[in-house]
């Protein structure tokens, strides 16, 4: 009897420590990340197009070619082994040689799903098919799959393949299995529908589930070629408030918080409970301000006037704490093109003699579209908006504020619907290109389309940066666009912001370069 009491103890014990172990390991391959993630939409990598968007379908796809970690100038291997750029009679062929590599699905990956992929997104007419139909100038036809393993596009010279090669890296270069999104077609939408909320690529993780609002929890891939070595599982929390981020950072629950208010994590970065990074970033905080027939921003005066309004100085130092860097022009600094002239000084009274020649001596009502969560640099979007309110308000403009979770204020801006928005941009690819096309041309239906401005001459100073192989010549290209566009456009950029990152001292490898990607698979916890 004794014994049995005792063997039955001895054995709940090993039970108990079984599961503490089992615990224990789980955590340390859970990696568990708060943030501000109310812009995502779809986990359709040819759909997909907002900040938090890239950061997941960057880790469930694979990309023929990619930029690894902080180097954002050299081009590696991903899904293609080698590449070439050869000159042709229309323009230029770029061939690539695919390396063996399997979707989560166990389906090898082949030439036949590259071709479906970027046929996909140019039929599917996404927010980014810009990008392959106005920059790359591709149309389905142009890309071919000469056999399994190599991949032929065809560009024409409108077309600088330098470009097309930096543009691959972003969420529509995501290769598809092509037979899982048939089978889950539903009246002609490529499987749209089915791949919002799931997963069929090559990345390093598959979606696990989806709960809108809530989370988003990433599996690894047991077939990727390139795996996490201990973590198994990432799970993105919503968490839009600062001090949510902070209770969970501090209690453990969470591994890494990536949207800490600036005094925060100036307090956070003094001490020694946990790492942070100050990562660099091609934002640009920006209001953009629709210039369609009847708006008030219809008048190039009044979209003058706001900038002149705009105290970035104390945006800067009062409300990001250095978190942020002054700029005024669409290219942001780090990115060949950048113009870092001030063109428009803090100038209320000057705010004030444009809009009475714009017939506005009085000001004007106008409704203001902000985020409910944070924007860029972890400032709450609420305080940055009262600021913008404040400042305006000095010269007559007075602003109606809207707040809105980041989905549906995308949704809104881009059906043209927000006369003024406070919102965030970062290139496609780290290229002035990536600013100057969606920022200039109306014809990309990105930003400018988005804020009704269409201007000829932006239009083609944009093109003919954009295929200019010359490093001189397209630096006097984006010398002449930089300077249009913040004379006549739709934008008042505020700042560009540094990412306030906050993780605990044993995760490991955690890096988002200035294009705002982490890779997950080089992250280990201890």
């Amino acid at each position: 009897m004794r014994h049995s009491v005792k063997a039955a103890l001895t054995a709940a014990l090993s039970l108990s420590l079984l599961s503490t172990a089992a615990a224990q390991t789980s955590r340390q391959s859970t990696l568990v990340i708060g943030g501000d993630f109310s812009d995502l939409i779809t986990m359709d990598p040819g759909v997909s197009y907002e900040f938090s968007g890239s950061l997941v379908t960057g880790n469930l796809y694979d990309t023929l070619v990619a930029y690894e970690g902080n180097n954002l100038t050299t081009l590696k291997p991903r899904l293609a082994s080698s590449w070439t750029v050869t000159p042709t009679a229309t323009g230029s062929r770029l061939t690539f040689k695919l390396r063996d590599a399997k979707f989560s699905t166990g389906r090898p990956v082949t030439a036949a799903d590259v071709v479906y992929s970027v046929n996909r997104v140019i039929n599917l007419k996404t927010p980014s098919s810009f990008l392959y139909t106005d920059v790359a100038n591709l149309k389905v036809g142009s890309v071919t799959a000469p056999d399994a393993k190599t991949v032929v596009m065809d560009i024409p010279k409108t077309a600088n393949p330098n470009i097309v090669l930096a543009l691959l890296t972003f969420n529509i270069g995501g290769v598809i299995d092509s037979t899982e999104a048939k089978a889950h077609e539903t009246n002609g939408d490529y499987g749209t529908a089915w791949l919002k909320d799931h997963s069929a690529g090559s990345g390093p993780f598959k979606l696990n589930r989806w709960d809108r609002s809530a989370q988003v929890a990433l599996d690894v891939n047991p077939n990727a070629f390139r795996r996490s070595p201990t973590i198994k599982r990432v799970i993105l929390r919503y968490m839009l408030e600062s001090s949510a981020q902070q209770a969970a950072a501090n209690s453990g629950e969470i591994d890494v918080a990536m949207n800490y208010t600036p005094d925060a994590f100036k307090a956070v970065a003094a001490g020694t409970k946990f790492k942070t990074q100050k990562a660099d970033s091609f934002l640009l905080a920006y209001l953009g301000m629709n210039s369609a027939k009847g708006m008030p921003f219809e008048d190039a005066r009044v979209r003058e006037a706001v900038r002149y309004a705009i105290d970035q100085d104390g945006i800067i130092s009062g409300l990001l704490q250095g978190l942020g860097r002054k700029t005024q022009t669409i290219i942001p600094i780090g990115l060949a093109g950048s113009d870092p002239k001030i063109y428009y000084p803090y100038n209320p009274d000057k705010a004030k003699e444009l809009l009475k020649a714009a017939g506005k001596p009085d000001g004007f009502s106008v409704d203001f579209m902000v985020s409910t969560g944070s924007c860029a640099g972890g400032v709450p979007c609420a305080d940055l908006a009262a600021k913008i309110q404040a400042d305006l308000a000095k010269v007559g403009i007075k602003l109606n504020i809207k707040q809105m979770v980041n989905s549906e204020l995308l949704t809104a801006y881009r059906a043209q619907k927000a006369p003024l928005i406070q919102v965030s941009w970062s290139p496609d690819y780290p290229d002035a290109d990536g600013n100057g096309t969606p920022l200039s041309d109306f014809n990309a239906k990105s930003l400018a389309w988005r804020n009704s401005w269409q201007n000829a001459s932006a239009s083609k100073l944009a093109q003919s940066a954009a295929i200019e192989t010359d490093a001189a010549r397209r630096l006097n290209l984006y010398k002449q666009l930089t300077a249009l566009m913040v004379k006549d456009g739709p934008f008042a950029i505020l700042y560009q912001p540094s990412r306030p990152i906050v993780i605990q001292q044993g995760v490991s490898g955690f890096n988002q370069n200035a294009n705002g990607d982490v890779q997950f698979e080089k992250i280990s916890k201890k």
